[in-house]
């Protein structure tokens, strides 16, 4: 069976041809997956190739897989190689470039769902602590997006000062605050807490109002503002 060439199966099950007839969205992430790889082995067909990539490594599998593993990572899965490892990490961060770009777009937060459709493809499999400020004009328009801090939150790296700078310079009215958690656990640390509350009494010092901080894991994310923390 995993001898089986995609050009042997019917046109109909041809990701190729579903993508044409259907729409990407109608593809299975090993389809997608499939088309990105083109070509499989002597002894399994490319749609079967890429069902075992999104297996994973055992500790980590899917997307999640295809969207942190490195290039060796990748290149070590039997029949992958360098070349295709290539394809897929390039994929992957067009993927992220495409849903970047939407940032530049005239977007209005007007609740945490907002963020999590603006930032958390983005965020969710990063494998680092990234936090970002959104800043907003008065009718709470998005006009920038700002990385402040790439680790672990504490009080030295996350200062008040490198918050509110961007904040000041674009002339903004608010800031919501965002940060992920690699682990995929998004309950607040202490730390979390107290950076959040220092940040909101400096923002009232400077009049620019901090609305929420978003946490974000690898499928859902947490405001502080609808659990009553801010």
């Amino acid at each position: 069976m995993s001898s089986l060439k995609i050009k042997d199966l019917p046109r109909e099950a041809r990701p190729r041809e579903r993508l044409q007839k259907y729409g990407a969205t109608a593809l299975s992430d090993a389809e997608l997956l499939a088309l990105l790889i083109r070509t499989g082995t002597k002894a399994e067909s490319a749609l079967v190739l890429a069902q075992r990539v999104l297996k994973g490594d055992g500790g980590k599998a899917g997307l999640e897989f295809v969207a942190e593993a490195s290039l060796e990572e990748l290149s070590k899965v039997k029949g992958i190689g360098l070349a295709k490892a290539v394809q897929i990490k390039a994929a992957v961060e067009l993927g992220r470039r495409i849903s970047s770009c939407f940032k530049d777009c005239d977007i209005v937060i007007s609740s945490p769902v907002d963020v999590k459709k603006l930032l958390m493809e983005e965020m969710r499999y990063l494998d680092k602590e990234y936090f970002k400020i959104i800043m907003l004009n008065v009718k709470n328009r998005v006009i920038s997006v700002e990385n402040i801090s790439i680790g672990s939150l504490n009080s030295s790296i996350v200062h008040p000062r490198e918050v509110f700078k961007p904040a000041i310079k674009r002339s903004s009215a608010a800031v919501i605050l965002v940060h992920n958690h690699p682990s995929g656990d998004t309950t607040p640390s202490r730390e979390d807490i107290e950076i959040t509350r220092r940040l909101v009494e400096a923002g009232k010092i400077l009049g620019i109002e901090v609305l929420d901080h978003i946490i974000f894991g690898n499928s859902d994310y947490l405001s502080f503002k609808e659990k009553r923390i801010l």
